[in-house]
């Protein structure tokens, strides 16, 4: 136990104190510590000697006992608490203290007359000349400008007065009305600017003004467009307080009432600033900052420094803070950084950093679209690192950074930091060539370029330097179809364009045909790197644009097979070409026409070439377009079939086959296709507690026309006027209405709330088909909307099956979408019978269904006679696609027509056709958007210690920077599926859980079936973030991966 008494020169501090504080129990002391070499850490600017110690600088206050007392005090430490006992004595000379209260006296006097100065000159030299200067700039505005003494001469030296102006004396009458004209529009625009105020939305004022928005009546009219454009994030706060408005004038006219006696009550406090407002404030101020002088104490609790330590300089500087960053700029993106921040103290010495200093680091771009998350740990282990803060975050998008670093509202020294982040090496997954369609079409002899976009795992483009070369480890590969060894004579060159950032492929071939061309990078093949190249002969590429201005062709063929079925005998065939179909027929006895078979120009109908026939060198081909059965042809003019219906093809979509361009090209062509229907609002009113009758019977009569027009909902009972706020309300709510399970009318294959829906073949008899055919009008709607772009777009809330959403593109059901749509029976019985031997399954072409007690109650031929057909090996993906057919289409076919007949009205099917089930799925219901906030707000955990509450603020960080892949990851690792449900984590049932592993260093694991991560614990953050993304990325359902 260490004791200390009193020195001839007033105090003698204890080991490990920084700064006492007299109380009537003792003495308190804030901070302080010792090392291991018998040197305390002065943790307010003080160096002390002391005994040798093992403990670290503690960075709480702690409180010492009475005088000759012993006691205990305690701090806490990154490993825990510490606790030592201390014998604390201070003593204070008398004549000292005298001394000090004669100084503190007339140092109150001082701080009394440098306040009051202070308070006069303010006053004089900002609130006199801003109000003037207001009423100058709003009289000569209403041009009254001449009447500026006069206002003077009577006194009237604020806004506030302006408004309330009575009769003036000597006041021509024309003046008199216009002055009460304008004094009338500027107590409305105070009223406006009132509300704003009480609404935080103040400093929008002056462009609403711009925007001719000067009174609460023009607030009802300010279109959502404008006003989300005007007020950027702070709209949906305007948006719900203009929706609280009055809808009656009565009401309307009190609530101005109430604002403007808050305008005239602030415009009181203003001026209240007389001289003797001002004497009072002055005493007060002076009198409790002499206080302060005096005793010492914080004036708030969190305050690091008294009045005293401002003139001995102890206290935190930002000009002293310095930062070390531990990469070298620029730098690529992907890698965990970390920076090192270091406060020291005005007079130098090394300052301890705490929560209550409101340290803020914020890593943003430049132009402020994209923030980093990051981490902050304050302090460390070690007596010297506790004036440190270490800030770790990771950047995935490359581009300029500002890191910006204040304590409170203040910036420290340097800060903002400029940053620049450059993208990683190209990635072979991610880079991608830009060409317009799938198969392309060139001319032989003819250069012809592809441009390929080379970007990093990130989806940043990436950049190269003058002395790399961008073309290095990319390979092509040109061959003949069907002859994958033999050279062509084919030329090609890769340059890189230094202004787009592309690598141009140049090629050309000398030789017609079908090519199959390969592009890899470092061995991988890009993800769209591998594709068909039709090479035509100038003649063939003449005849190809001659065909597409006819818009009507046909070319003799060999029909070589259809339905399964291979001819001995080649049978003669027709091909004919259309903009909107390709179509095949033959002749009966050489004059009578019969179709074979129908394809409609759209993508899903591919082509596939295969190698020329030995004995007639014709090409021969497969058209596919996964709903009707293959057929396989041959034909002298396969080349120019397939070169016209590319053209076709691309036309039909626009020109392009990405998603965006085909989503663009939707848009517009469904705006023409409506163009005579007028989006004019129509009044439709529903009843909440029965929405979807209500709505069903509010629309009943409803044409075209009328589903087209801009709905303007009331709900009955209900006080409101729909600005768009109501009728975005009625649209999710009549999706969750027809879409969700709970309601029958649509279902999943289980119980689970994450499974996709489609139409419940099994309905309640009161759910007739009319409801299927309103909820595809209502589908239509949210489409059409959509394509009216702005404000009116909707989205469809809802998760449907693969399989209804390739029905409705007119796509053909296989087993391969029981993967997606019914996952247990897919891993149950599908995968079982793809991976095994099933000749002795004693498995037939049936399907047996099974009533609620298990019992089997109906045996359905998937095939004529299929209880007599057995399954072989040969015939098992046959088995597998009739299964699929029968459970996922032919169950289902009459409410699919009507949800069909319904969307049909609104969309054309042929729009419909260009995209495939996963655009389909992105077009009508949006990508699926993961809300960090919403997962914060809605999850478990599972576990409390210090060590997971660390792990738990390093999994916040990672997932803060988590793109919309990798949380897709995410969710697919814990809860066995990408996708949320449509109300987000909060319908996750049960709830996303966090728990910790009872291991060190290990990857994480998971529970799907319990939608719970279980973390374990690590020794830094880097390896918390690499375990995380190596168990997301490389782990498909998470059981076991340790």
């Amino acid at each position: 136990m260490i004791h200390t008494g009193a020195t001839p020169k007033g105090l003698a501090f204890t080991p490990g104190s920084l700064c006492w504080r007299k109380t009537k129990i003792g003495t308190e002391v804030i901070g302080g510590g010792s090392d291991r070499t018998g040197s305390s850490t002065d943790l307010a600017g003080c160096s002390i000697p002391s005994g040798p110690s093992s403990h670290p600088a503690p960075r709480n206050r702690v409180r010492a006992g009475r005088e000759d007392d012993p006691g205990l005090y305690s701090f806490s430490t990154p490993r825990g608490r510490v606790a030592r006992p201390v014998t604390l004595k201070c003593h204070l000379e008398e004549p000292f203290r005298f001394r000090r209260m004669a100084g503190f006296t007339n140092f109150g006097l001082v701080v009394f007359l440098l306040i009051f100065t202070f308070l006069n000159v303010y006053v004089y030299f900002t609130k006199v000349p801003d109000e003037t200067r207001a009423i100058h700039e709003w009289l000569a505005q209403h041009d009254l400008f001449h009447l500026r003494k006069l206002f003077k001469s009577q006194g009237i030296s604020s806004l506030v007065s302006c408004a309330t102006v009575e009769d003036l004396p000597e006041l021509h009458p024309h003046d008199e009305e216009r002055l009460q004209r304008a004094a009338r529009l500027l107590q409305q625009r105070l009223i406006l600017r009132q509300w704003l105020y009480d609404l935080g939305l103040h400093h929008h004022h002056h462009r609403l003004v711009q925007e001719d928005v000067t009174s609460l009546e023009d607030v009802y009219w300010l279109e959502d467009s404008r006003a989300r454009f005007l007020l950027g994030k702070d709209f949906p706060t305007w948006s719900t307080a203009r929706q609280a408005l009055p809808v009656s004038k009565e009401d309307l006219n009190s609530l101005k009432a109430e604002l403007w006696s808050a305008v005239v009550k602030n415009s009181h406090h203003q001026d209240a600033w007389t001289f003797r407002g001002m004497l009072v404030v002055s005493v007060s101020v002076a009198g409790l900052v002499t206080l302060a002088a005096m005793t010492q104490p914080s004036l708030a609790p969190e305050a690091k420094h008294s009045l005293l330590q401002y003139v001995t300089g102890k206290y935190l500087h930002t000009g002293n803070t310095t930062v070390q960053f531990h990469w070298e700029d620029p730098q690529q993106v992907g890698q965990s950084l970390s920076l090192t921040i270091s406060f020291f103290q005005r007079n130098g010495q090394p300052y301890p950093i705490c929560d209550t200093d409101r340290l803020v680091v914020d890593v943003s771009e430049s132009e402020g679209h994209r923030r980093v998350a990051t981490l902050v740990e304050l302090g460390g282990t070690e007596p010297h690192s506790v004036n440190t803060a270490v800030v770790k975050f990771t950047v995935r998008h490359a581009g300029h950074y500002r890191i910006s670093i204040l304590i409170g509202n203040t910036h420290i020294n340097g800060s903002p930091f400029l940053k620049t982040f450059l993208p990683g090496p190209p990635d072979p997954v991610k880079t991608t060539f830009v060409r317009p369609s799938s198969t392309v079409i060139c001319t032989c002899g003819l250069p012809h370029s592809l441009a390929l976009e080379p970007r990093d795992e990130f989806n940043n483009l990436c950049k190269f330097s003058e002395e790399e070369n961008p073309t290095v480890g990319y390979t092509v590969s040109i061959n003949p179809i069907g002859v994958p060894a033999e050279e062509t004579d084919a030329a090609w060159s890769l340059e890189y364009d230094q202004n787009s950032g592309r690598i141009m492929l140049g090629m050309m071939l000398a030789k017609e045909g079908c090519f199959k061309i390969q592009v890899s990078y470092s061995g991988t093949t890009l993800s769209n790197g591998l594709f068909d190249c039709i090479v035509l002969s100038g003649n063939d590429a003449g005849l190809v644009q001659k065909n597409v201005r006819n818009h009507n062709t046909w070319y003799e063929a060999k029909l070589l097979s259809f339905q399964g079925e291979r001819f001995l005998k080649p049978r003669k065939v027709l091909v004919y070409i259309s903009p909107k179909q390709l179509t095949i027929k033959e002749f009966l006895l050489k004059f009578i026409p019969k179709r074979l078979i129908t394809f409609r120009l759209c993508p899903s109908t591919k082509f596939h070439f295969l190698s020329e026939n030995n004995q007639t060198s014709f090409g021969s081909f497969i058209i596919d377009d996964g709903c009707q059965p293959k057929v396989e042809l041959m034909s002298r003019d396969r080349n120019v079939i397939a070169a016209t219906f590319t053209h076709f093809l691309l036309k039909n979509i626009g020109g392009s086959e990405t998603f965006k361009d085909k989503q663009e090209f939707f848009y517009h062509e469904v705006r023409r296709f409506h163009h005579k229907h007028y989006h004019e609002k129509l009044s439709m009113k529903v009843n909440r507690e029965k929405l979807l009758e209500s709505s069903l019977k509010a629309t009943k009569g409803y044409s075209v026309s009328d589903w087209c027009r801009n709905f303007e909902i009331t709900f009955q009972g209900e006080q409101g006027v729909d600005w768009g706020g109501l009728r975005r309300e009625w649209f999710q709510l009549i999706c969750a209405a027809l879409f969700d399970p709970k309601n029958l009318l649509f279902t999943g294959f289980s119980d689970n709330q994450q499974a996709l829906v489609h139409p419940n073949q099994k309905r309640p008899p009161n759910l007739k088909l009319k409801y299927y055919e309103f909820a595809g009008r209502v589908v239509g709607k949210c489409l059409y909307e959509s394509a009216l772009g702005g404000g009116y777009r909707q989205l469809v809330r809802a998760r449907f099956t693969r399989s209804f959403l390739a029905q409705l593109i007119g796509l053909r059901v296989h087993y391969k979408y029981f993967e997606q749509d019914d996952p247990d029976l897919y891993l149950t019985k599908v995968k079982y019978i793809l991976d095994h031997d099933v000749e002795d399954m004693e498995l037939f072409f049936v399907e047996e269904e099974y009533d609620k007690m298990g019992q089997l109650y109906k045996l359905i031929e998937l095939v004529p006679n299929g209880s007599k057909i057995r399954v072989h090996n040969s015939t098992k993906h046959q088995y597998l696609d009739a299964l699929a057919q029968y459970r996922l289409a032919t169950n289902l076919k009459e409410e699919v027509e009507a949800f069909l007949r319904g969307l049909n009205d609104l969309i054309p099917d042929n729009l419909l056709s260009i995209f495939d089930e996963n655009e389909l799925e992105l077009l009508m219901c949006g990508t699926g958007e993961y809300s960090v906030a919403d997962f914060r707000a809605h999850h478990i955990i599972n576990g409390s210690s210090p060590e997971f509450r660390r792990i738990l603020d390093w999994f916040w960080a990672a997932v803060c920077n988590f793109t919309h892949e990798e949380m897709a990851r995410l969710l697919q690792f814990t809860t066995g599926s990408s996708q949320l449900p449509p109300g987000g984590f909060k319908e996750l049932s049960p709830r996303f859980q966090l728990t910790p592993a009872p291991t060190f260093g290990n990857l994480p694991t998971a529970h799907t079936c319990f939608n719970q991560l279980c973390l374990p614990d690590y020794d830094s953050y880097e390896q918390f973030e690499k375990a995380l993304l190596l168990a997301i990325n490389e782990g498909t359902e998470g059981f076991g991966m340790i």
